[in-house]
């Protein structure tokens, strides 16, 4: 479990391919300190398992479906050399922390592109794409994680827009602190949504199903 607030950003430097998953070593001097094998740390938002470390590196093993929902699947693109890629770093929260972000579990749900970078004169505005399957499960002040970031939605689309997008106001810590001060239009991130609005989701749609299901036995009686 985590919290969204980053503790440092590191830096990819090596990456192991094979063809279906990917293991790879990123420089933490601080995300490694009071880790042990075993433990998790997110990396830009996915949560990883240590399986070795050093006094300022660990690493960790990368498989399919993490490849396939985020954009660490870049990693094995024949044309994309992550060496030297910077990402953010959190450790899992200890028990009795302040929660000072929201409940970030480091389950990637997808991931967004980069539409627009607007300035301000302290802070800097994001608006990312939204898939349709995400976009019902993200409103306007709540909370979603991007590279693991623990961000308030500013501003989505309506609801009937045909291409669904969210926004977010970045103040100059989170720019400096995190990879988000880096991106730019194109760019691709990890999303999380908001674990409350996925468990809401699927009781709605369970309780849309038993209701159809009763509705149809009454029919047929």
């Amino acid at each position: 479990m985590f919290t969204g607030i980053i503790e440092e950003l590191g830096e990819i430097t090596a990456v192991e391919r094979t063809p279906d998953a990917a293991r790879i070593t990123v420089r933490g001097p601080l995300a490694v300190q009071g880790t042990k094998h075993g433990d998790s740390i997110a990396v830009s938002g996915v949560c990883l398992t240590v399986v070795d470390q050093g006094h300022d590196w660990f690493t960790a093993d990368v498989m399919a479906e993490t490849l396939e929902v985020s954009t660490l699947g870049d990693l094995l693109g024949e044309l994309v050399d992550a060496t030297g890629r910077p990402v953010n770093l959190e450790r899992a929260a200890l028990v009795g922390d302040r929660l000072g972000g929201h409940i970030v579990q480091g389950h990637v749900d997808g991931t967004a592109v980069v539409l627009a970078v607007t300035p301000g004169e302290a802070w800097r505005v994001l608006r990312f794409s939204l898939s349709p399957d995400l976009a019902r499960l993200v409103t306007r002040k709540g909370s979603i994680a991007v590279d693991g970031v623990s961000l308030t939605v500013s501003a989505v689309s309506d609801a009937d827009a045909a291409a669904q997008w969210f926004e977010v106001s970045l103040i100059p810590e989170t720019l400096a602190a995190t990879t988000l001060g880096l991106r730019e239009v194109g760019d691709r991130v990890n999303v999380e949504t908001d674990i409350v609005a996925r468990h809401v989701e699927r009781m709605l749609a369970l309780s849309a199903s038993t209701h159809d299901h009763h509705s149809e036995q009454r029919s047929n009686a």
